[in-house]
């Protein structure tokens, strides 16, 4: 007896073609995911029109309102009824996918929004009058007159509602709110000639701002720093290194933190691409990979770093929300951010972050024991010409006093050799300063021309052998220890081709490996200066890092960690007294030797404090 298939129903599906309402709704899963999504399509869409001052008011998160303004060139009353139609748009005319110098170019966000909320669009083009357009649900009203002076007013309401299951999916007002300021800042930042102005309507009235950023005026490095400064701090503008650099076509600008500026999380890094704000696992890669060196695995670098090339080089229409890109040579992308923030990073010295000064400082300032202000143990100054007055009243000798009566320790002026005149160069020369006394057997004190440093000599010390080690290490190569019997590790065919690729990165490093024919590879040498090692569990941890990442640093991180715990161990160990020499001999390495402000571990080896900042801790400013 034959069974029917139970797979097969004896009433075939019926192909039918969806309605324009249910095709937007689709979309808009893609297009529009939160009310900050909606918020990123609508200001993107303000840009693209050449406005140069945009405001945004929300409620509640976004969920009952989001409204959109802007100064740009606006849409005609016969245009608005197609601005609502899906893949309609003026950005391309569809010739050349790739060749796309705006942020939109889709055609879907309108109609979209237009399909699961209440969307009305206000505008009015140069030369015509103002007119109003109305879709709620998906189902478009007739165009009316309308009063707006110029631009376009873009007011959704109700996001959802024609999608009630999509509401379930949102999160609280207060986290809606959040990622919307978030997507503002992000395209702030990457337009420092437009002004921004986000604010919280919630409850009706004048609301409050939420987050401001005038336009900025200057070259491009002067716009971008006070914008940056404006939108993530100003720590962290006193404390980023300007980054341009030029490779094959693709330019690489922005401002990337020194190491010793480091975050908890990688929620400090903003990558743009052709002005347009992405999230590409491998540019992130690439900047953890630029830092490689310099952070412990829990730190994060900062950075705000812009990709400009031609369009064609890069392709944006890999997803609907263009938020990923896909470069046509991701190596040379890659590569040259690499380069140049480890470059910057080089020519940044012995330069330290200055918010390691700042927490010192604010370490040592006592908190007042009552309510009120701090009290006061300095009498008042008097003025210049009071103390002249008061020193002449006093008795001869005092009298000189009146330019400078600072008490000071003088040291004893030493009697010249007459074989070698040793000359010590004064605090102004330096910018380590000059060692004055050492602490606890493990920091020592140095002047300098406006203040003071405090250097962890172990630290320090820790650092610049660490670098001669990685000198030595480049100059003469990696030696390989051959194995005896060659270790076989079985691969798929993938995997064995995707290793395969990346064969001479790992023998200049000491790991040697050949094909072993099928899947199979044979790893004939390891570095020598891992000793023994599990060959097997690096070859598979390689591939993860290369299916992860693209690229694999697993030996490097090796090798260099081995380094690093050569150079501990050489270094100069805490509690050992060091004599005047050898303390300055320390502090003019630093200042030659790159990375020097930091150990191996991202922390600081060095506080500078002004002495500006000192005399405030005791009530002299």
């Amino acid at each position: 007896m034959v069974q029917a298939n139970p797979n097969i129903s004896e009433n075939r599906p019926v192909i039918r073609q969806l309605d324009d309402a249910a095709i937007n709704r689709i979309a808009a899963g893609e297009v529009v995911e939160r009310p900050a999504s909606a918020v990123k399509e609508l200001v993107e869409n303000a840009i693209d029109a050449g406005a140069t001052r945009i405001a945004i008011d929300i409620a509640d998160g976004g969920k009952t309102l989001i409204r959109v303004t802007d100064d740009g060139c606006g849409i005609s009353a016969a245009d608005l009824p197609l601005a609502l139609s899906r893949h309609a748009t003026s950005k391309i005319d569809g010739s050349d996918l790739l060749n796309i110098h705006t942020f939109g170019f889709r055609g879907e966000a309108l109609p979209s929004l237009g399909a699961v909320g209440r969307l009305t669009i206000t505008s009015r083009a140069a030369g015509g009058e103002a007119a109003s357009i109305r879709v709620a649900g998906g189902k478009m009203e007739a165009v009316k007159p309308a009063a707006l002076r110029s631009g376009t007013v873009v007011e959704l309401r109700d996001l959802f509602f024609a999608t009630p299951a999509r509401l379930k999916f949102m999160r609280t007002d207060r986290a809606e709110a959040q990622a919307i300021s978030d997507t503002v800042k992000r395209l702030a930042m990457a337009e420092p000639s437009v002004t921004f102005t986000l604010r919280d309507v919630s409850g009706g009235g004048e609301g409050r701002v939420v987050f401001r950023a005038d336009r900025e005026n200057g070259d491009l490095f002067d716009a971008l720093h006070a914008r940056l400064a404006r939108v993530l701090g100003r720590e962290f503008a006193e404390n980023a290194l300007q980054i341009d650099a030029t490779r094959e076509g693709i330019r690489l600008y922005g401002y990337a933190a020194l190491p010793t500026y480091s975050r908890g999380a990688a929620v400090a890094q903003y990558l743009f691409v052709n002005g347009r704000p992405v999230r590409d696992k491998m540019l992130t890669g690439a900047l953890r990979a630029a830092y490689f060196d310099f952070l412990s695995r829990d730190r994060h670098p900062a950075a705000a770093l812009f990709i400009d090339c031609d369009p064609t080089l890069v392709d944006v229409n890999v997803h609907p929300a263009k938020s990923e890109v896909r470069f046509r040579d991701p190596g040379l992308a890659r590569g040259l951010i690499v380069s140049a923030l480890r470059h910057a990073l080089a020519d940044a010295g012995h330069r330290a972050s200055s918010t390691v000064a700042n927490a010192t400082l604010g370490a040592m300032r006592p908190e007042p024991a009552s309510p009120g202000p701090a009290r006061v143990y300095q009498m008042d100054r008097p003025s210049p010409a009071a103390r002249q007055v008061a020193f002449q009243a006093q008795s001869p000798g005092f009298a000189e006093l009146s330019n400078d009566y600072s008490g000071r320790v003088i040291e004893p002026v030493p009697a010249p050799d007459p074989i070698a005149e040793v000359h010590e160069p004064t605090a102004s020369d330096l910018p380590l300063g000059a060692a004055r006394g050492q602490v606890h057997e493990n920091y020592i004190i140095a002047q300098t021309a406006d203040g003071m440093v405090i250097v962890d000599q172990h630290a320090a010390h820790e650092r610049l052998v660490y670098e001669k080690l990685k000198t030595q290490m480049a100059e003469n190569g990696v030696a390989a220890q051959a194995l005896l019997i060659p270790e076989i590790v079985e691969l798929s065919e993938g995997d064995c081709a995707r290793l395969m690729a990346v064969t001479a990165d790992l023998t200049r490093l000491g790991l040697t490996i050949e094909p072993f024919g099928g899947g199979a590879v044979a790893v004939r040498e390891t570095p020598a200066i891992l000793g023994e090692v599990d060959a097997r569990a690096m070859v598979l941890d390689i591939l993860d890092e290369l299916a992860d990442q693209g690229e694999s640093q697993t030996v490097q991180a090796r090798i260099e960690a081995i380094l690093s715990r050569v150079a501990c161990h050489g270094s100069v160990r805490s509690g050992r007294r060091m004599r005047a020499e050898e303390m300055n001999a320390l502090l003019r390495e630093m200042e030659a030797t790159p990375h020097s402000g930091q150990c191996n571990h991202g922390r600081p080896t060095y506080v500078e404090l002004k002495l500006s900042d000192i005399e405030r801790l005791f009530g002299r400013s």
